[in-house]
């Protein structure tokens, strides 16, 4: 497979990426964003795209994938619903309309959150905001599209939210998470789940294209 990673550089997309350069199916990777992951492996090529609302100048690049893992996002903490709108469904969309287009086959898969209100109508903001985007999401004419909805995840392997108050606080519960999965299994995701999960989806599709934590644990095997 040749996959293309949006967001590598977050906690997600950190163990997205790792999972696919440890895939023997998996012979190219390219992340994109503003900045680069950090990270070098004869797989991986990095592409660095300053607008994230426009891939008119990156298209010839953006061909001849077989899967995108979307693991670009913000928290809405003291946003406007105009400004979380325009990164978490503007970006997105950007992205994958333009993907759509270039790559019919492909699959897309798309992290969003725990809580997401597909019905757009609910008091959340963050949540309508998702539930918008995932439902542009399943109109367009992917192969496949998946909705990951995570709830806590225990990041594993090195891995480090970008956001200083995530990490802080998983830090300071770093050592209870490993009990608390024990204790709810189906319910505590880690980011190795989910970058296996984001493979077995690309390689053979899921039996529903919107899979909270416990789908997303029974797919990553």
């Amino acid at each position: 497979m040749n996959v293309l990673i949006f967001g590598a550089s977050g906690m997600v997309g950190q163990g997205v990426l790792r999972e696919c350069l440890l895939a023997a199916d998996v012979q190219a990777v390219v992340t994109i964003g503003r900045s680069g992951s950090g990270q070098q492996h004869p797989k991986l090529r990095q592409l660095v795209h300053a607008d994230l609302l426009n891939y008119s100048a990156i298209e010839a690049e953006l061909s001849g994938f077989d899967a995108c893992f979307f693991c670009l996002g913000i928290s809405s903490a003291g946003m406007s619903e105009a400004d979380y709108t325009r990164i978490s469904y503007g970006y997105t969309l950007a992205a994958a309309e333009t993907l759509a287009r270039l790559n019919p086959q492909m699959t897309f898969t798309y992290v969003s959150g725990a809580g997401t209100d597909s019905t757009e109508q609910g008091r959340s903001m963050w949540a309508r905001v998702k539930g918008r985007t995932e439902n542009a999401l399943l109109r367009l004419p992917f192969k496949g599209a998946y909705m990951f909805r995570p709830g806590v995840i225990q990041p594993l392997h090195g891995v480090r939210s970008k956001t200083a108050s995530y990490q802080m606080l998983y830090s300071l519960l770093g050592p209870l998470l490993p009990l608390l999965r024990r204790l709810f299994p189906r319910q505590i995701t880690t980011t190795e789940q989910v970058g296996r999960a984001m493979l077995a989806v690309a390689r053979h599709g899921a039996p529903k294209h919107i899979l909270e934590s416990p789908d997303i644990i029974a797919v990553a095997g």
